[in-house]
């Protein structure tokens, strides 16, 4: 609870300094795709089992800087869904990606930066994992994007830096996949936006 308090904080901290600055603030959702591996191996899944590994975001967003490099904190509710042997994994989680952009040319910008996440819930095919080895991890985002207006969409890729597991004990339970699950990020994230 400790370090959701500490998530949540940062990220509003950020938002009241832009607050300040008279910078800009907006709104943000969209789907996220989970790889498990090869994003092209999994691309044929996806067209045979168009749920599968789909996921989305909501969330919010802020805008500091000139007109040609930029910093985007956002704070971001998001749920995934991956696909082990035949079983799902759902989780659910808080993200904080700290970006910093560049504007290249007309609407076109790209932007990187450290993605803080911090697991809210797990579940595997009906099973509550409790046994997560960090609620807390970081991640990097690379991505590009386009603004018409207000209105922007960008395409992302993110991965997690550190190890993190979830285990269960499969009791009684058959065909349920592995026993220990990666929960580290490694998906494809397409936002779209609406600063205010």
């Amino acid at each position: 609870m400790k370090k959701t308090i500490l998530v949540v904080f940062m990220a509003l901290s950020g938002f009241y300094g832009m607050a300040q600055s008279d910078s800009g603030f907006g709104i943000k959702g969209g789907l996220n795709y989970n790889a498990n591996g090869d994003y092209f191996e999994s691309a044929g899944d996806v067209a045979r089992n168009p749920d599968r590994n789909i996921g989305y975001h909501v969330g919010i967003f802020g805008k500091i800087g000139a007109s040609k490099v930029y910093v985007r904190p956002e704070l971001v509710y998001t749920k995934t869904k991956s696909d082990y042997d035949g079983a799902d994994f759902d989780m659910s989680k808080l993200d904080v990606p700290v970006l910093l952009g560049i504007n290249l040319v007309g609407p076109l910008h790209v932007f990187a930066g450290p993605s803080f996440q911090y697991i809210l819930d797990t579940e595997f095919d009906g099973i509550t994992i409790d046994d997560v080895e960090n609620d807390f991890s970081v991640g990097m985002n690379i991505g590009a994007g386009v603004n018409l207006g207000k209105l922007g969409i960008d395409l992302r890729y993110e991965r997690g830096f550190s190890d993190n597991e979830a285990s269960f004990i499969n009791t009684n339970i058959t065909n349920l996949g592995p026993s220990r699950i990666d929960t580290r990020p490694d998906q494809l994230i397409l936002s779209l936006s609406l600063t205010m």
